[in-house]
């Protein structure tokens, strides 16, 4: 009965305005961009700033130097956000472990579906063996929890861009920015570089040096000429070295991808190019970016980079190839 009262209510309103809800999206956009081309021609343009820089909201300038035998060990801001995603993963874990109730609240809810996400969908669906399994989530869950509140805090404005400051009672206050450590190559590529030589190391344990490479051949081949063999053995090396260079850029690009465009389309375009009313049309883009990075992308990295990592450690320990 509702449905038909929606659609009399849809049709009603149509013969009245005589326009379909194709044609009222339309015109609503439409007039959008004519508010917008009206204030340009308002307000006119500044010209292009030469001042303004966009790649210094992602430059790391060294708070607190330490050089130690020519090894750069600065605190910066990277340092900062990887202080914060770590206290964070800690401190909620410990806080919903120590406070588990038979009637679970929202964060206990959350973290619990969490957790079975993890043990369930990530290690037990890609390691068959149960007590490698076992072994392994710990690792798994800490990996997906730290990507995750890494990628979220990156979406908290916080007091981090030194370049640009706010006077406040005579202090110079650091301007509010965002900024997430996976959006440094450096992380995710650290990160990375943990899950390969673990589970390479998780192969060789379980099969031998010379099995473990011998499995890297896919199963059929016994009739392929050693040259063949030879191949596709050295494809398969190159295709291990290439997981370095997926996994962490795969990471790495998402995040600064999504900040890149939150900074242009939130207002950094139209300061770069003199516009301000180009702000008009990019602000709700920006807004739309900006749910849409927090709701999908920030879970789904965190949820890729674990998934690769227990794929790759069944793979390894797998009989087959």
């Amino acid at each position: 009965m509702s449905g038909e009262v929606e659609n009399f209510d849809e049709e009603t309103f149509e013969e009245k305005t005589g326009l379909t809800t194709k044609a009222k999206v339309a015109l609503g956009f439409i007039g959008f961009f004519l508010i917008a081309i009206l204030m340009g021609v308002i307000f006119g343009s500044d010209g292009k700033n030469e001042a303004f820089k966009p790649q210094d909201e992602f430059k790391l300038d060294p708070w607190i130097p330490i050089h130690i035998g020519g090894i750069d060990l600065s605190v910066n801001k990277a340092v900062l956000y990887l202080v914060l995603a770590s206290a964070l993963t800690i401190g909620i874990m410990l806080y919903v472990a120590r406070r588990m109730k038979q009637k679970p609240g929202r964060l206990q809810t959350a973290v619990e579906v969490a957790y079975d996400v993890v043990k369930v969908d990530i290690t037990g669906g890609n390691i068959d063996d149960e007590r490698l399994a076992s072994k392994w989530f710990p690792f798994l869950a800490t990996l997906f929890f730290f990507i995750f509140f890494s990628n979220m805090i990156g979406y908290i404005p916080l007091p981090t861009n030194t370049h640009e400051t706010i006077a406040i009672f005579g202090l110079e206050i650091p301007a509010f920015a965002l900024y997430a450590a996976t959006a440094n190559i450096a992380i995710p590529l650290a990160l990375t570089l943990v899950v390969w030589v673990s589970y390479h190391y998780e192969g060789v344990r379980a099969k031998g040096i010379v099995k473990y490479l011998a499995s890297w051949l896919p199963a059929g081949l016994e009739e392929m000429n050693p040259i063949g063999k030879a191949l596709i053995f050295l494809i398969e090396v190159v295709s291990h070295f290439v997981r370095l260079i997926s996994l962490s850029v795969r990471l790495f690009a998402n995040i600064l991808s999504g900040h890149l465009l939150l900074l242009f389309m939130g207002g950094g375009l139209a300061v770069l190019l003199g516009i301000a009313s180009l702000g008009v049309l990019t602000f709700p883009m920006a807004f739309a970016f900006y749910v849409f990075e927090v709701g999908i992308v920030a879970t789904l990295q965190a949820f890729i980079f674990s998934i690769l990592t227990a794929i790759y450690i069944g793979g390894a320990t797998a009989e087959s190839h």
